[in-house]
Formats: structure tokens, sequence, C-alpha cells
């Protein structure tokens, strides 16, 4: 197995950045700017992208900016901590292609939804590629130790760039191209 990662070998999950909870959340702004550049890249780069909200009737959509990125995309409402302990969620995941083997989560908070659904995608047999600096928690600590618990459950972690950059693989393709505004 190869530790580089393959458009065709992996999942775009997005997971409840939604307005009540980001509200609270430390650096909101920055990883709602690194899920709407992960979405976008994901899109041209052709990686299926999945979400989900937490009780939306009380958490409220996602934030504006992401509200109007993810319309299209299969997004179940879950009240599960744990996003694949949901039966739709779940059955997403399991109906994405035999070649998919890692969700690129994104979202909030780092060491509840983020860290339950990366712990169950590990129990599945799936990598958790977490992004670094799109995932956080409503205090610097608790995103921290969210992230020192994953990466010591197997789960791998890095940024936005670093995990583009791999699924691109190259420079000077059409994707490349099209992918540069988003990342410059």
């Amino acid at each position: 197995m190869s530790h580089l990662l393959t458009p065709a070998e992996c999942c775009l999950h997005i997971i409840d950045p939604q307005e009540r909870l980001m509200a609270q959340i430390h650096e909101a702004d920055r990883v709602s700017a690194v899920i709407r550049q992960l979405i976008a890249c994901a899109r041209i780069i052709g990686v299926p992208i999945i979400a989900n909200t937490q009780y939306k009737k009380g958490l409220g959509p996602y934030v504006a900016e992401l509200e109007e990125l993810v319309q299209g995309v299969p997004r179940p409402d879950k009240v599960e901590f744990n996003a694949l302990a949901h039966p739709e969620t779940l059955a997403l995941v399991k109906g994405l292609p035999d070649t998919v083997n890692t969700l690129i989560m994104a979202g909030v908070e780092t060491h509840i939804c983020i860290c339950q659904t990366a712990l169950a995608a590990l129990d599945m047999g799936l990598t958790p590629w977490i992004v670094a600096d799109g995932v956080s928690s409503r205090t610097l600590r608790n995103h921290e130790l969210g992230l020192a618990r994953l990466a010591a459950a197997g789960a791998v972690i890095g940024p936005a760039e670093m995990i583009i950059y791999q699924l691109l693989g190259r420079a000077g393709t059409p994707e490349f191209k099209a992918v540069l505004p988003h990342i410059v």
C-alpha cells in the first residue's frame, strides 16, 4: 500500500461546520477557508464529497460561505458524534467506489465528532486523513488533544496543502492549473 494519496482512493468528508457551532470554534475563519479550498479542489480533482450536520434544528445550517458550496452534496443530519454510527452516512461511505480507502476529514470539533468518526473509520479498515488546518474545537487545547489522540490511534494528520499536492501528484496538468488559484 502506498502512503501517497491518489484521487481514486479518497473521499472528502466534511463534518458539522454549522453556524451556531462555528461561532464558538477556535480560528473558525481558518477552518471555513480551508474547507472552502478542499471542496473546490476535490471537485476539480474528482474526489467524491460527503458531509454531515449535527442536529441542524439546534445548530443551524453550515456557515454561509460553505452552505452554498455544498448544495448537491449528500449531507445527512445526525445526532451521533461518530458520523459513521449514523445509518445514512454509513451507507454513503459503504456506497463509495471500492477503490476508496481514505476519508479526508475536515470540520468540527476535533476532539469530538472528528475524533469519533476517524476512530470508527479505522475500525472499518479505512484510513482517516485529518486536515490539521481544516479542523478545530471550541478551545485550542481540546483541538490539540484531539489531534494527539488521533495520531496515537493511527490517523494521518497533515495540512490541506500537503493533501492537495499529493492528490495532484504533478504540476503542469489541467487539474493542477485549475487548482492553483485555490492554493495560492
